[in-house]
């Protein structure tokens, strides 16, 4: 049991180092997107959903949409590395408290053996 504990978290942390580097590949794919169809505005309104926080200041800001999409991509990856490292943080506690927590259940569970008279 006290494995199994640790082999959830382990699996949980498998799942959830790879969701910032998905948020990040989509809005990349997204911003991409915005300087492919920028002669188009319907499409540019299209995208906005895709852009999520990002949106407003690529599609409406000062400089040239080129600058504004480059400027959003430095700042949506840098945003998405300390996701990342959030993540990783979460992770590695929820590891050492689910290893403590199994050493803990093992340490109770030799107890209660040791202590029974068939043993």
């Amino acid at each position: 049991m006290a494995f199994a504990a640790v082999g959830l978290v382990g699996g949980a942390g498998i799942w959830g180092a790879q969701v910032p580097y998905e948020h990040a590949l989509a809005r990349d794919a997204a911003l991409r997107q915005v300087l492919a169809d920028q002669s188009d505005p319907a499409k540019l309104i299209a995208l906005r959903p895709a852009l999520d926080d990002s949106a407003d200041r690529v599609l409406t800001g000062q400089g040239t949409l080129a600058s504004r999409v480059a400027t959003e991509r430095q700042r949506s990856f840098a945003a998405f590395t300390a996701e990342a490292h959030r993540v990783r943080l979460r992770m590695l506690v929820g590891l050492a408290a689910f290893t403590a927590g199994g050493a803990l259940f093992g340490a109770l569970a030799l107890s209660v053996v040791g202590r029974s008279p068939a043993a």
